[in-house]
């Protein structure tokens, strides 16, 4: 498994080389525009390796000897293959925020007692906030020295017949502590850079017992959202213009008559109610349609911008029906006038009830003459 992973980094580090090939030869950052999304960009990356632990030996010894074990034999295995992922903001060209999970694999001891065994193994794993400062040394090379806290999830086991020198045979510990490291990093390209780095975390658990663990790895680095690079537009100076033939007047026109603008005007026609429907009912009847039409005919001239159809009605029944009635009035005529070609956002309507007579409801005379429509229309005569 760890010879496979050997293997896959060394292709991914060959495929990044290859990408670099002819990148030396010119500037990486040609532009302003490149270089300024250089050093403020997100950027992701990821890291593969080997990582090596310190158990403490002497402690897990004492511990045995102290519960029986008169001689002990003692084997470790403190290295393993480790890697992490990571997500970063270039906050400028010397300083970066990172956040990340890393997997720093197991460490194995085996105990061989007199009388029995004892075996244990501890496995690693977390997430880390970085602060990363970097020194440039040439545009492409650099150094990076990081400096953050990690949180860190301890697993571990211990198997055999001693166990009961061990507290918690099985235990899981989360911890947070601190973490450095140093690397170098080379950009392959604007986006593409090859690292390399040796970090140190500080950790706890049944093992190691507040031991280090350092993490040596080796991976790519890739930087968002590229830019694409500014090109610069040759400047072509412009034709001039042939000079034009003289002109010679040879005669006097007339000037153009001066058109008046059109004059804004206001109109407001009334028609009785019974003109327009039959009693009681808010359906215009063919009488009704006869007068909109004359109307219609008499506006040819006019640019139309407004029309407002206001329905009345005289006093006889309750407010809310009188009401309800001249809302279907009006409504009835604005259906009609939009039949006959005008715009229906031009178009508004009101009901007015009872509200607002013209003359005397106590008369037959005068309750037909408040039992109305107006169509008033806003606009222009040409």
């Amino acid at each position: 498994m760890k010879q496979n992973k050997t293997i896959a980094l060394l292709g991914l580090v060959s495929c990044a080389l290859l990408m670099s090939t002819g990148a030396n030869a010119q500037s990486l950052y040609p532009d302003n525009k490149t270089k300024q999304w250089s050093t403020s960009s997100w950027y992701i990356g990821a890291g593969i390796g080997q990582s090596r632990a310190s158990i403490d030996d002497q402690r897990l010894i004492r511990s045995l000897m102290d519960n029986g074990a008169s001689s002990v034999q003692f084997s470790m295995d403190e290295r393993d293959t480790a890697y992490k992922l990571y997500l970063g903001k270039q906050l400028n060209e010397n300083f970066a925020l990172e956040g990340g999970y890393f997997n720093l694999g197991k460490s194995n001891f085996s105990a061989l007692t007199n009388p029995g065994s004892l075996h244990g193994q501890v496995g690693l794993q977390g997430a880390n906030l970085d602060l990363i400062g970097r020194v440039h040394f040439t545009e492409r090379f650099s150094i990076l020295a990081n400096i953050g806290m990690h949180y860190t999830e301890a697993k571990t086991y211990f198997s055999g017949d001693r166990l009961y020198a061990i507290t918690n045979p099985n235990s899981t510990e989360r911890k947070l502590n601190g973490k450095v490291g140093l690397g170098l990093e080379y950009q392959l390209t604007q986006a593409l850079a090859l690292r390399g780095q040796v970090e140190r975390y500080r950790v706890n658990n049944r093992i190691q017992n507040r031991g280090d663990v350092d993490f040596y790895s080796i991976g790519l680095v890739y930087k968002l959202g590229q830019p694409a690079p500014e090109r610069s537009i040759p400047y072509v100076a412009p034709t001039p213009a042939p000079m034009p033939e003289p002109l010679v007047i040879t005669e006097t026109r007339p000037a153009a008559p001066v058109v008046a603008a059109p004059v804004p005007v206001s109109e407001k026609i009334n028609f009785s109610a019974e003109a327009l429907f039959d009693f009681d009912q808010s359906i215009v009847k063919q009488d009704g349609k006869n007068a909109l039409d004359q109307m219609l005919d008499s506006l040819k001239n006019m640019n139309t911008e407004v029309m407002v159809t206001v329905g009345h009605t005289d006093s006889i029944g309750n407010d809310e029906y009188n009401q309800a009635l001249s809302i279907r009035r009006a409504e009835a005529v604005k259906a009609y006038l939009i039949s006959r070609g005008i715009a229906a956002d031009r178009v508004y309507t009101e009901g007015k009830g009872e509200a607002q007579p013209i003359a005397d409801n106590t008369s037959n005379e005068g309750r037909a003459k408040n039992r109305r429509v107006i169509v008033e229309v806003v606009g222009s005569r040409r």
